[in-house]
């Protein structure tokens, strides 16, 4: 039997706000999409399209807008949703810290990650902790730097772990790790044929390149040519580095990635090399919200990490591959 829920909050209505209507909202929130939630809530469709309804009654604005199998929220809905996840997690972090002075830590930690280095690092990350708190649950979303962002300031998330540069506004954040950026190439490309580890920035010019899709990855790339008075040739913008390797090793381009990507090369196909002259740093941190609560089992996981940020090294193991 599903444990009933209240909070006192004066909606001017006789009936009072429970704690599981905030939840199925939340969970609506994040799947902006009726079906998934009730799969995700395991309970039917019927009953949780009547919960958000009667929760519009009784804040007496619409939440949502009703699309063609979609839902997007109002401007009602996104200030609602700040509160509500604020209520939701002052409640489960109350419950939470008492439960941890009898029993020894537990919870979930909700983890959103963007892709290259940040998976191996949240997963050493969680390893570790684990050792310390086995009773600890982790969630984990997947998502390129501004998707992860925000799901951070939208509370769908405690912390995250991207790569530079992110817009700050309303965020706590902590330096990881940093890695040199990148060439990957065909072993049948002309750059093939140079020696060592390194290439050099401008014997990339002359080349078709793949980059990152990231708006902000164009104009930080081209920046660096600038000195050198080049335009970069793009021939690819890909939001995925397994599908740069895909084009390297049919000799479509030079793919320039954090050197996290040469995880993905097996074989002598495809070669890698670092970019000097100037050599340019990717940078990934930590962030979590400076605006609202978190529950004590993020805190203490963010403590463990700001504690281990200075152990992760610099990613230089990733060269010469």
């Amino acid at each position: 039997m599903e444990r009933t829920e209240t909070v006192s909050i004066c909606t001017g209505k006789a009936r009072h706000m429970e704690l599981r209507h905030l939840r199925y909202f939340l969970a609506v929130c994040e799947e902006m999409n009726i079906t998934k939630a009730a799969e995700k809530l395991m309970i039917a469709q019927p009953p949780l399209s009547r919960q958000i309804r009667d929760l519009e009654e009784e804040v007496g604005a619409p939440l949502f807008v009703r699309e063609h199998h979609s839902l997007r929220l109002t401007e009602e809905g996104v200030r609602f949703r700040s509160y509500a996840h604020r209520i939701v997690t002052l409640a489960d972090r109350s419950v939470e810290d008492i439960k941890e002075m009898h029993t020894g830590l537990r919870g979930t930690v909700y983890i959103a990650e963007v892709e290259g280095k940040a998976p191996r690092l949240a997963s050493s990350y969680i390893s570790a902790f684990s050792e310390k708190y086995p009773d600890v649950q982790y969630s984990i979303w997947n998502g390129n730097s501004d998707e992860v962002t925000q799901r951070v300031k939208n509370g769908l998330a405690d912390v995250a772990i991207i790569m530079e540069p992110y817009d700050p506004q309303g965020l706590h954040s902590v330096p990881i790790y940093s890695e040199p950026w990148v060439a990957m190439f065909s072993s049948e490309h002309p750059l093939a044929k140079t020696k060592g580890s390194t290439i050099k920035l401008e014997m990339l010019s002359d080349h078709d390149l793949i980059i990152p899709s990231r708006g902000s990855r164009l104009q930080e790339i081209s920046d660096w040519f600038a000195p050198l008075k080049i335009t970069p040739k793009v021939k690819a913008r890909i939001s995925n580095a397994t599908i740069a390797y895909e084009l390297c090793e049919q000799n479509v381009g030079v793919a320039i990635y954090p050197a996290a990507a040469g995880d993905l090369i097996h074989g002598d196909r495809v070669l890698i090399k670092k970019i000097t002259d100037p050599e340019h740093m990717a940078s990934y941190v930590l962030i979590y919200p400076d605006n609202h609560p978190l529950s004590p089992v993020a805190d203490k996981f963010i403590e463990f990490v700001t504690g281990s940020a200075d152990d992760t090294g610099t990613g230089e193991d990733m060269i010469g591959k």
